[in-house]
């Protein structure tokens, strides 16, 4: 049997980095829950088939841990996606353009499968590098603000 954090490198550098969503398949179980933002539908179904147009959208699309700490039955995972804006992302044309952005995981597992997962992508900075989003005044006053030390 494979442990949580094996189990967690597959989902991360197989599954989302070279797109397998068959590793849903193989490790997920049977109720599996999706609790991140944007999935439908939140299972296991609806991970694959993001996964499907993101690599679609990014055909380089891959994915690097560049930390992992694991406790009990969850493992955490700092990562940065990598990829390049080749096709549709959603109702995005591709734009041409490279991003590198932080995404955050955890990921629970029960019987050696994944039970649930929770993911945080900073689609913020996705939006900026595709050039879609400027940051907005408010947030660049408020950074001024707290870098004057008040």
């Amino acid at each position: 049997m494979k442990t949580n954090e094996e189990l967690f490198s597959i989902f991360i550098l197989e599954g989302f980095g070279k797109g397998d969503a068959g590793v849903f398949d193989r490790y997920a179980a049977p109720g599996f829950i999706e609790h991140q933002h944007g999935f439908d539908p939140p299972d296991a179904e609806g991970v694959k088939r993001f996964i499907t147009g993101l690599h679609q959208a990014f055909p380089d699309f891959s994915m690097t841990i560049e930390d992992m700490v694991s406790g009990g039955d969850k493992v955490w995972g700092r990562m940065t996606a990598r990829g390049t804006h080749k096709g549709r992302f959603g109702p995005i044309p591709a734009t041409q353009k490279q991003i590198a952005i932080t995404v955050i995981d955890v990921m629970r597992f029960e019987n050696g499968l994944l039970a649930e997962h929770w993911g945080v992508a900073d689609r913020g900075a996705l939006m900026d590098q595709l050039g879609l989003k400027p940051p907005p005044t408010f947030i660049l006053n408020l950074m001024k603000f707290f870098n004057r030390g008040n």
